[in-house]
């Protein structure tokens, strides 16, 4: 099997098959992160299609000794994402669908999806980047840093101080509810 790295330098040689399957290796990664980023499938979706044509035109800034092909995809994602956000406040986050038929445990399943993505979505930007990518992307820190621009520890500090922001979001929120 070939390496991002192998597939995006036959790609930009031409190679649709390799484009095709990096798009395919890579994409559900990219999509997750912008929809978890923005809380807008619509965006997400745009975005998405939008990294892959800038990987093309602009792959050649591609450098795998500042970090792997993913982190650089990641960090694409985030500044077209912000952009969007910048332009547009999402408005209303859609609940997950689901099978089960139990509606009780539906209705919960949905009321504890939709209280996680308000409170991810509620974190400042620099928090919310670090723990989409570490926590729900499972990027390394190294991953994640290449594609934050910024070093491993500051990584790992915007991801201990969202996680501690996102306990407290969660816990409030339980506490009203409870109330």
């Amino acid at each position: 099997m070939l390496s991002d790295e192998e597939l995006l330098r036959e790609a930009r040689d031409g190679d649709e098959t390799a484009f095709t399957a990096l798009y395919r290796r890579r994409q559900g990664a990219v999509y997750r992160f912008a929809l978890h980023m923005s809380g807008d499938a619509a965006i997400s979706e745009d975005v998405t299609q939008e990294v892959f044509l800038a990987l093309l035109e602009g792959g050649g800034r591609f450098d795998p000794s500042r970090g792997s092909l993913l982190s650089f995809l990641y960090g694409i994602a985030r500044n077209r994402v912000l952009r969007r956000l910048e332009a547009k406040r999402p408005e209303e986050l859609s609940g997950e669908p689901s099978s089960d038929d139990d509606v009780l445990e539906d209705l919960t399943r949905r009321e504890t999806i939709e209280a996680v993505r308000s409170a991810i979505l509620s974190l400042p930007t620099q928090y919310r980047e670090a723990v989409v990518l570490c926590d729900l992307e499972n990027a390394s820190y190294e991953d994640a840093a290449a594609a934050l621009e910024c070093p491993v520890g500051t990584v790992r500090s915007r991801l201990s101080r969202g996680r501690g922001m996102l306990a407290q979001k969660l816990a409030a929120k339980a506490v009203r509810s409870l109330s």
